[in-house]
């Protein structure tokens, strides 16, 4: 599903309740009926995988979890992304999840690495590795230190290096300026250094910038011809989606523009119908 010779991966982000308030207040309810809209517009959209998050403070999360992967699965054939920062969520979303998972996500600090690396490896999963640790370096020599630490500590719990995703960081630029490219310089690292794949959360890099469609789709044709293979995204934007599947066309991914073009067909036969 990832990798460099194979189009970019979109994973749909919009099951997350961060930024949600009727969502949040719908799973402090045990309410998971929202995911059905989440999971048919992001399928709608071209979404490849979809990210699951049902993390709320007030909410079990745990339950939700357990509930909301076998929910999904009902829905749609897409691997799925279970996505959560609780150990016992992670645990339960994995338990009910059938096929291979990706799991969102470990860090570089020791105890996180011991905590959720055996899970991983018990479930036969695959596993985002963010390049940070108990801080978030800027230096993209530092974020290659991180992910290759990541790596060998999978490695050590017999999770190859195909199966281990590392997300460069992506930062918002209206914070720092260099951010883009100092993403860029450590995708560059991470492809010549450790040969993974790799991943972010796209829409970090537009945070409270006007245009955010426009910006995150140039973002994500500036990071797919450094090496970027997926992306935590919003697949419900043709804007942003059709950014990446262009890049896929002119970059060789998508062989005489076949997906292109089709995709181009598809959309003139739904306008010509409604």
């Amino acid at each position: 599903m990832i990798g460099p010779g194979k189009p970019f991966c979109v994973i749909g982000e919009r099951i997350n309740p961060t930024g949600r308030k009727k969502f949040q207040a719908e799973l402090q309810q045990g309410d998971l009926s929202r995911i059905e809209t989440d999971v048919e517009q992001q399928v709608a959209g071209g979404a490849d995988m979809l990210d699951v998050n049902v993390g709320d403070p007030l909410a079990d999360e745990v339950e939700l979890m357990r509930r909301a992967v076998p929910l999904v699965q009902g829905l749609t054939e897409l691997p799925l992304v279970i996505d959560s920062s609780v150990i016992e969520a992670l645990e339960a979303g994995l338990s009910a999840y059938q096929g291979k998972a990706l799991v969102n996500s470990v860090t570089g600090e020791d105890e996180r690495l011991e905590a959720i690396l055996p899970i991983v490896a018990r479930h036969g999963a695959a596993v985002i590795g963010l390049a940070n640790d108990d801080e978030i370096p800027m230096e993209p020599e530092r974020r290659l230190e991180v992910a290759r630490k990541i790596v060998s500590a999978a490695g050590d719990h017999g999770i190859p290096p195909e199966d281990v995703v590392i997300d460069p960081l992506a930062m918002p630029v209206g914070a720092e300026p260099r951010a883009v490219t100092l993403f860029v310089e450590t995708l560059k690292l991470l492809r010549e250094e450790l040969g993974v794949n790799t991943t972010c959360g796209a829409s970090n890099t537009s945070f409270g910038l006007p245009g955010r469609h426009t910006l995150g789709g140039a973002f994500l044709a500036i990071a797919a011809s450094h090496g970027l293979t997926s992306a935590i995204m919003d697949a419900r934007s043709p804007e942003v989606v059709d950014a990446v599947r262009a890049s896929d066309f002119l970059l060789g991914r998508d062989e005489w523009g076949a997906n292109w073009i089709a995709a181009y067909r598809a959309k003139q036969a739904a306008s010509a119908t409604a």
